[in-house]
């Protein structure tokens, strides 16, 4: 299986050729809720994350919501 680059965060990752927002989510055991996702500065709504397919040096910043008051 052949692998691509993308940044998580600022961090570089090799992760599978054709990985879903989705995908890389489940990777890094991350939750499916109380989160944002942009993909190269573009919102990446939630609905999309199972559609949206990484490309080779993509820029993935993943936000957690932070309640407070």
């Amino acid at each position: 299986m052949s692998t691509l680059r993308v940044r998580v965060n600022g961090t570089a990752r090799e992760v599978p050729d054709g990985v879903t927002v989705a995908g890389l989510l489940a990777s890094l055991g991350t939750p499916a809720t109380g989160i944002a996702v942009a993909v190269d500065g573009q919102v990446c709504a939630r609905a999309e994350h199972g559609r949206t397919v990484l490309a080779d040096g993509a820029d993935v910043e993943i936000l957690t919501a932070v309640q407070g008051g």
